[in-house]
């Protein structure tokens, strides 16, 4: 399965789960909206939060795509 399709199908779950995309180049990029990424037909387009920074990444340097727990680390349970 090709990249783009792998980030469409976690953009389009329900509810929204936030993923990280690492790149050939070793940078990373974490999706904690889906309305902070766009796929278009040759490259992706990431909006940095907080700010007014974006990055355009080919699709070509997508390396690996990681779903992230959702919610806070859980607590160790006392005994």
């Amino acid at each position: 399965m090709a990249a783009g399709d792998i980030i469409r199908d976690l953009l389009d779950r329900d509810p929204f789960e936030p993923f990280r995309i690492l790149t050939s180049r070793g940078e990373s990029f974490t999706i904690r909206d889906p309305h902070a990424i766009a796929l278009l037909k040759s490259e992706l387009f990431i909006a940095h939060p907080d700010s007014d920074r974006w990055t355009f990444v080919p699709r070509l340097h997508v390396a690996a795509v990681d779903k992230l727990r959702n919610g806070r680390p859980r607590r160790k349970r006392r005994r």
